[in-house]
């Protein structure tokens, strides 16, 4: 029995979806109550104008998708964008069309439902925060621990040593302690001291005079001048020469410093962040790395550990490459699916996060729409899997990424476990099973819990 225009109306007025209806000619013919709620705009002012004047969306001029659906005549179910409101604030929104027929069969206009996501952008960004400082994201408990003390190490003004692999983030890290530090208006410069042959080094550093050499036909400034009221950042400090290393010395010991060819010392106020992937113990002990200058730069000492030690990271870095080259290249791939994640979880990665954004940048030359496939990866991991489809790797990443999306639903339901577990479609003995078997722990409070 067909419900009565009036029940479907008050049925419209009760919900918490905003939806509006549109004639062929694109203007508002109604406008439910949470709609005027969302948009701040009243249904008198609504009902008669254009929608695209009503909602001003980022997907009016381009990409409407209820233009779409009027188009193809097919459904278009939470696709995600944002309007602006009467207040001119940006607010994110999941919408749904259809179309409307009248009892013959003919169109005669669109519907569209849309869905104010700030709250879940707004609890998104809450846990971003929660995970990191900036562009550097992690769930990893080794990076946590980072974190916790970045924002003392970055108000002090001691030398700081970055120790990692290459390609695991180092210069990130001292960005952000840039970033986070008194210094965070100066500049930051950073030099990768295993780029210069010695000579080159030093005239960079330092800077030089005019006539201090045959072709310095004038001063220029070394990367301490250059640096000067911000940081300096010295990559693979590791690789300078002895002779080098004195001078640097004098430079953490005195603050100060002479460019080649002067005849009086500058003033050295920068902070100074050293990073290196050799062992500067052991190279202490060869005696290729100054003891002296070793106490010096190891004042305050971060170990960034591999991907290979940290893969919960992986999923969390894989969204973050994926929505930095959608804006670059102009793309709208939705993510990555389960067997092509599940083979990047596999692999070891030698290259840390470095070669994981190259390989996701490499897959978007492939990938134009949807999701990241297998046949989208770089021949070199589809390979490895060809000749070893099954092993303990491909378990653990099995694991990793049950348990990450057993912590995004918490994470989406404030931790109440009964709740997530509904979300995952488990009984919730099953979801306290996989916590206990995967190693999960959570809060001493959950979103049961309405305490203030």
């Amino acid at each position: 029995m067909a419900l009565k225009s009036a029940t479907i109306e008050n049925i419209l007025e009760s919900i918490s979806d905003g939806v509006f209806t549109v004639d062929l000619s694109w203007r508002v013919t109604s406008f439910n109550r949470a709609a005027e709620e969302i948009t701040g705009v009243h249904r008198e002012e609504a009902i008669g104008q254009l929608c695209s004047e009503v909602f001003r969306s980022s997907m009016c001029e381009s990409d409407c998708a209820l233009r779409q659906t009027l188009r193809t005549g097919k459904p278009i179910i939470g696709k995600s964008g944002y309007i602006i409101n009467a207040e001119g604030n940006r607010l994110p929104i999941s919408i749904s069309t259809a179309v409307l027929k009248d009892k013959k069969g003919r169109v005669i206009g669109g519907a569209e439902t849309f869905r104010d996501l700030s709250e879940i952008e707004a609890l998104q960004n809450e846990l971003r925060s929660k995970m990191g400082f900036g562009d550097f994201l992690s769930r990893s408990p080794l990076m946590q621990k980072i974190f916790e003390i970045l924002p003392a190490v970055a108000a002090s003004s001691s030398t700081v040593l970055i120790l990692g692999e290459t390609g695991s983030g180092k210069e990130l890290v001292a960005r952000t302690i840039h970033d986070l530090s008194p210094r965070r208006n100066g500049p930051f410069i950073a030099v990768n001291c295993g780029a210069l042959p010695d000579t080159l080094l030093e005239s960079e550093l330092f800077g030089y005079k005019a006539g201090a050499f045959t072709g310095a036909n004038k001063d220029k400034p070394g990367r301490f001048a250059l640096a000067k009221g911000g940081t300096l950042f010295l990559d693979e400090i590791g690789e300078i020469s002895p002779a080098l290393q004195v001078k640097l010395l004098r430079v953490l010991q005195d603050h100060i410093y002479e460019p080649l060819g002067a005849v009086r010392s500058e003033t050295a106020d920068v902070r100074i962040i050293v990073a290196t992937n050799r062992d500067l113990a052991e190279l202490t002990k060869k005696g290729t790395f100054r003891e002296d200058l070793y106490y010096r730069v190891n004042v305050v000492r971060l170990e960034i550990p591999p991907l290979r030690k940290r893969k919960e990271d992986i999923p969390l870095l894989i969204e973050q490459f994926i929505e930095r080259f959608n804006r670059l290249w102009h793309k709208s791939i939705k993510g990555i699916s389960v067997e092509a994640l599940s083979l990047l979880m596999a692999y070891d990665w030698p290259g840390n996060v470095r070669e994981l954004e190259n390989t996701i940048e490499r897959s978007f030359i492939l990938c134009n729409e949807g999701n990241i496939e297998i046949a989208h990866l770089p021949e070199e991991l589809t390979a490895r899997r060809a000749i070893n489809p099954v092993s303990a790797n491909i378990r653990s990443a099995h694991n990793i990424l049950d348990a990450q999306m057993i912590l995004s639903a918490l994470e989406r339901h404030n931790f109440n476990r009964v709740a997530a577990a509904k979300e995952l479609g488990i009984h919730k003995t099953t979801l306290y099973r996989r916590m206990k078997k995967l190693g999960i722990f959570l809060p001493d409070k959950d979103g049961r819990s309405h305490s203030k």
